[in-house]
């Protein structure tokens, strides 16, 4: 109960500062994992997180995983797609498995006593985008609006798409390092669960959305109820998918692709309410990484490990997008601005956890963690430093001098 009291009183603070915090990119993430950090230091921290309960814990990241894709997919903008799709088929279909494919080349570099199969685990681990660490890009009306509408759409699918890559490999690096496992029926289930659910997803999907349209067109129901109705949609897709023996995190997204042409038709703010709950789960996931931060280094510096970050957050995106974008109307400036632009965070670190739940320690479960750890704290000060400047240097690109900073 200290430790409710403590988060939430955190995030009341940074609420009520988050117009001058945002001055210096302090975001709501940033606040959580520094107090986190801060609480759970030293020999004898205020706060101990001891994970008594691994299968409630491992429960619960699930599903704030589930909520976390579902809210993405619903809020994937439609007209972008349509807008932008050439750029975005580049960016999804051969920039992101270049990207993969680099981070696991990279890993087998730099650690070349890990399994294969934890290694491809610690790719998929790596590359999914959160911009929540820096939502001021986002946000920012010095970069060109086409660049930032193509980077929410991105990290809006991405993690959809490498989800079931993560739990395959997952899958895959256990069944290894089981005596006389046959990974390649580990395979081909996480294949089968991957394909259940989107059948899943997508009934569970279109049913809601058919039925909760039909009923506000009609009358029948009230704005705070289709808010409520919207939240049970991601829960049910994902309970029911894993009852039937399918991926819930997959059901989840493919839920919220389905249902997300029905928000247009309901009251605005439908989605709120999850969005809302899937902040706050996620705000106390970051307050968690602060005591994970602190159990990595505790140990030591790794180098490995930094430089395998410091590659992973920077030229292992930053070639493949750009290659993948040679060809379209974007200029290299905007190629490089997107490859850069590629912030790890709360996905990087639920896939993280799941992995080192999942895997025992000598399975590389451990190992995934340290440098998921290592690789999201790189992001946050590479990406977080280089929000003002690029704002600068577009303003000053197009304008010619420096505009005032301001949110959308």
């Amino acid at each position: 109960m200290l430790a409710v009291t403590v988060i939430a009183g955190i995030l009341f603070t940074w609420c009520v500062l988050s117009r001058r915090l945002a001055l210096w990119s302090i975001t709501a993430p940033v606040a959580m994992m520094v107090a986190g950090i801060a609480l759970t230091s030293g020999s004898d921290p205020p706060l101990v997180f001891d994970f008594g309960d691994m299968a409630g814990f491992e429960h619960a990241v699930e599903v704030v995983l589930a909520l976390l894709l579902f809210v993405d997919a619903t809020e994937v903008p439609a007209g972008v797609i349509r807008r932008e799709r050439r750029v975005i088929a580049r960016l999804l279909g051969a920039a992101l498995p270049m990207t993969l494919g680099a981070a696991f080349l990279t890993a087998l570099v730099f650690f070349p006593d890990q399994p294969g199969w934890v290694l491809a685990a610690l790719a998929t681990v790596v590359v999914p985008l959160d911009l929540a660490p820096t939502a001021a890009v986002v946000k920012d009306r010095r970069i060109p609006a086409r660049l930032r509408d193509v980077l929410v759409v991105e990290g809006g699918l991405s993690d959809g798409i490498v989800s079931p890559l993560f739990l395959l490999c997952v899958a895959a690096a256990a069944e290894t390092h089981t005596a006389g496992a046959d990974y390649a029926e580990a395979l081909l289930h996480a294949v089968g669960a991957a394909v259940l659910a989107v059948g899943t997803g997508s009934l569970v999907g279109y049913v809601s959305g058919w039925l909760l349209r039909r009923s506000w067109e009609r009358g029948w129901t009230l704005p705070v109820a289709t808010r409520l109705a919207v939240l049970s949609v991601p829960i049910a897709a994902y309970s029911l998918s894993g009852a039937m023996g399918g991926n819930g995190f997959v059901a989840s997204f493919v839920a919220g692709v389905c249902i997300a042409p029905t928000m247009r038709h309901l009251p605005a703010g439908t989605v709120t309410m999850t969005d809302d709950l899937v902040t706050l789960l996620t705000l106390a996931l970051w307050f968690l990484f602060g005591q994970l931060v602190n159990d990595e280094f505790w140990d030591g510096f790794h180098l490995s490990v930094i430089l395998y970050a410091l590659l992973a957050v920077t030229l292992v995106r930053l070639v493949p997008v750009t290659l993948a974008l040679i060809g379209t109307d974007l200029p290299l400036s905007d190629a490089l601005f997107l490859g850069w632009m590629g912030p790890r965070g709360v996905t990087s670190v639920v896939f993280g956890l799941l992995a080192a739940l999942e895997l025992p320690a000598a399975g590389g479960g451990d190992f995934i963690s340290r440098v998921m750890v290592i690789t999201v704290m790189v992001s946050i000060v590479l990406h977080g430093l280089s929000t003002e400047p690029l704002g600068r240097l577009y303003a000053r690109r197009r304008h010619g001098s420096p505009e005032p900073r301001g949110a959308e």
